[in-house]
């Protein structure tokens, strides 16, 4: 897999399609955290560690905006930075990407964080992806 992040975001998005509750993912750190950083905008219900060893996966449980599971809480998602172009802000070109809809998720010295946390923070990075 060269793009794991890519193949995580795809994975959600069939898994809505499809109105399924929850979507398994292979364990990595930076999918684990991606996937915290949704459960505290509210966009996904829970997330959690399932498995040992070369077995362990993600379990995220999606959100609906419906009973029947046919609207998603996640509308769209957007892969930013890919492997072959990576898309670096300092902190004071994160302004631009404020302004859109949804939450934009960058890779910082500091860890995984929402765009907001960055600017308070004043540190920039690798945009990741865009969620809304």
């Amino acid at each position: 897999m060269v793009d794991p992040i890519s193949d995580m975001l795809t994975r959600i998005r069939n898994t809505q399609a499809v109105g399924r509750k929850s979507v398994d993912l292979p364990y990595s750190k930076i999918k684990f955290e991606l996937a915290e950083i949704l459960g505290k905008e509210g966009l996904v219900g829970s997330v959690s560690k399932k498995g040992r060893g070369i077995q362990r996966q993600i379990e995220i449980n999606l959100k609906y905006k419906d009973e029947k599971r046919v609207k998603p809480n996640i509308e769209g998602l957007k892969r930013i930075s890919k492997p072959g172009q990576k898309i670096y802000l300092g902190k004071k070109g994160l302004r631009k990407f404020y302004k859109e809809r949804g939450i934009v998720i960058l890779s910082t010295s500091q860890g995984l964080m929402t765009l907001k946390d960055a600017i308070k923070k004043g540190i920039g990075g690798e945009i990741l992806c865009r969620i809304w």
